[in-house]
């Protein structure tokens, strides 16, 4: 990792132009935004289209959405959901399990923006050291957060959620909002490369367990193309799901990313400037005598 260049995409750009190597960034931010949006319109400006959070909602007073993740813990706790939240809670759950549970953490979730953020000045400040905590530990914290449910009797993540916590602030004033965040950015920043969302964060590793069998994804369609600049790798928030994809022929390994970590944030599409990969599907893996059936490495990498 030593030779990345210093500014991703900065070939992309010449190439493409800036719009085309930032297609997908800009099509999640408003994505992020939007989704913000229509949950502020209700209490800033008394227009209703969806109620509730992100943890619950109802849009048009008609469809119900439910976080299976915060379902579930309430249920652990002992509480007994109306059906209209396990409806909701099996839409979102289609959904994801369709599209690939990461999908939440890089169009849906706010305080991706935040970590983005941080990446990016950290990439600018050319700041290279970071901890070295183990990918696997959001898994602990997953299973620690199901476990006081039942022993406290209540949703103790929701105490501490980021997401959570930056949506109250906002609707509400963000206050004591502002430290949580800051200190995400700054951990992020100085501490850890991608450290909340890629090592601690549970809710992103809930929906990847409804990964493995999503149909949308990213594959290295045009890998022969690649010229190892290393821009990918730089700017991808798990860059250890790339290597199977990218450089997996010689092994027989389909160009399609299956390991369940992946976002689908589409930075790496952005800043490839020879457009080695695309979104695509899993059963996309193409090669010299046909199509084969995706390999599926998600169980190997952490």
């Amino acid at each position: 990792m030593a030779n990345m260049p210093q500014d991703a995409g900065t070939e992309a750009i010449q190439a493409k132009g800036w719009v085309n190597a930032h297609k997908w960034l800009i099509l999640r931010r408003m994505s992020q935004l939007g989704i913000l949006a229509l949950f502020l319109m209700g209490p800033w400006f008394g227009f209703w289209i969806v109620k509730g959070n992100l943890a619950s909602s109802l849009t048009l007073d008609f469809l119900p959405l439910t976080d299976p993740y915060i379902l579930l813990q309430a249920m652990i706790s002992g509480v007994t959901p109306e059906t209209t939240a396990f409806v909701g809670a099996a839409i979102v759950l289609a959904f994801y399990a369709l599209v690939g549970g990461r999908v939440y953490c890089s169009w849906v979730c706010p305080v991706n923006m935040i970590t983005d953020a941080a990446a990016w000045l950290r990439r600018k400040l050319r700041i290279r050291g970071s901890s070295h905590a183990s990918r696997s530990t959001r898994y602990w914290i997953l299973a620690l957060t199901l476990v006081l449910p039942l022993l406290m009797g209540g949703i103790v993540w929701e105490l501490v959620n980021p997401v959570s916590i930056l949506f109250r602030g906002i609707v509400f004033s963000m206050g004591l909002a502002w430290v949580l965040i800051l200190a995400i950015f700054l951990f992020d920043l100085l501490v850890s490369r991608d450290g909340w969302c890629g090592h601690y964060c549970p809710v992103g590793a809930f929906y990847s367990l409804l990964s493995n069998h999503a149909m949308l994804r990213v594959s290295a369609t045009n890998r022969e193309a690649c010229d190892d600049c290393m821009d990918c790798f730089n700017v991808c928030p798990e860059p250890q799901v790339i290597k199977p994809a990218l450089k997996g022929a010689a092994k027989g390994i389909g160009p399609v990313i299956m390991e369940n970590q992946c976002t689908n944030c589409g930075r790496c599409i952005d800043v490839c400037a020879v457009d080695v990969f695309q979104f695509n599907n899993r059963y996309s893996n193409l090669s010299k005598s046909g199509i084969q059936p995706a390999k599926d490495y998600s169980k190997h990498t952490v």
